[in-house]
């Protein structure tokens, strides 16, 4: 398996968690997507979107995180990271998606680009914007863990939904976010966390020198 990644990627850092949890060994084709590599036309034949990640194996290429997650978990289903009933596995997607739909896309890069660009915001009111949005998104999953966890987000052991709070919790510590009112997420971000060191941001072969 290829992984086509960038360090500091919240989806992509949401794969390389899913392949540790997974015990999976891959390679890495990173991309920097400050300087716009994403869009040289070799990646943008392999993923039109021109958006990280993506997953070359068997001769497919998979794109979208959560897509490649699901993916994952069918593939090689051991140790499984999705509950087993129906019920269980819906209210792990609502996480998730609350994480890769609600929150994430009103963050990342190329937004926070657009905003300082087409609409002149400096540094301290994108950071405010993404304050705001990932407040009410933590908040409320820290409701749905409240319900549904123990532990992790989603029972006693880690499930995709997991694989997206990690990130997400990394992002809000770039952005200056308060998280201290979601001990719940924090704790799950933490279990997964220590799990799959190797996933993180500072251990990627195009990280940044400390």
């Amino acid at each position: 398996m290829i992984l086509h990644g960038y360090w500091r990627s919240g989806a992509a850092y949401r794969v390389r968690i899913g392949l540790a949890l997974k015990g999976l060994a891959y390679s890495q084709v990173n991309h920097d997507l400050r300087t716009g590599e994403q869009a040289a036309p070799d990646y943008a034949r392999l993923n039109p979107q021109r958006l990280i990640p993506a997953l070359e194996v068997d001769g497919v290429v998979l794109t979208q995180s959560v897509a490649i997650l699901e993916w994952l978990d069918e593939r090689f289903p051991e140790p499984p990271l999705m509950p087993s009933d129906a019920n269980g596995r819906a209210i792990v997607r609502a996480m998730m998606m609350a994480i890769a739909a609600d929150i994430h896309p009103l963050h990342n890069m190329r937004i926070l680009k657009s905003l300082k660009k087409d609409f002149g915001q400096d540094e301290a009111h994108s950071n405010a914007w993404v304050g705001r949005w990932m407040a009410d998104g933590f908040a409320a999953l820290e409701t749905l863990i409240e319900r549904h966890g123990d532990g992790f987000a989603y029972g006693a052991t880690p499930t995709l939904a997991d694989c997206l709070i990690v990130p997400a919790l990394y992002s809000a510590n770039r952005f200056g976010v308060d998280v201290t009112p979601y001990p719940r997420l924090v704790a799950a971000g933490a279990a997964t966390a220590a799990r799959t060191t190797s996933a993180h941001p500072s251990r990627q072969p195009d990280a940044d020198p400390a």
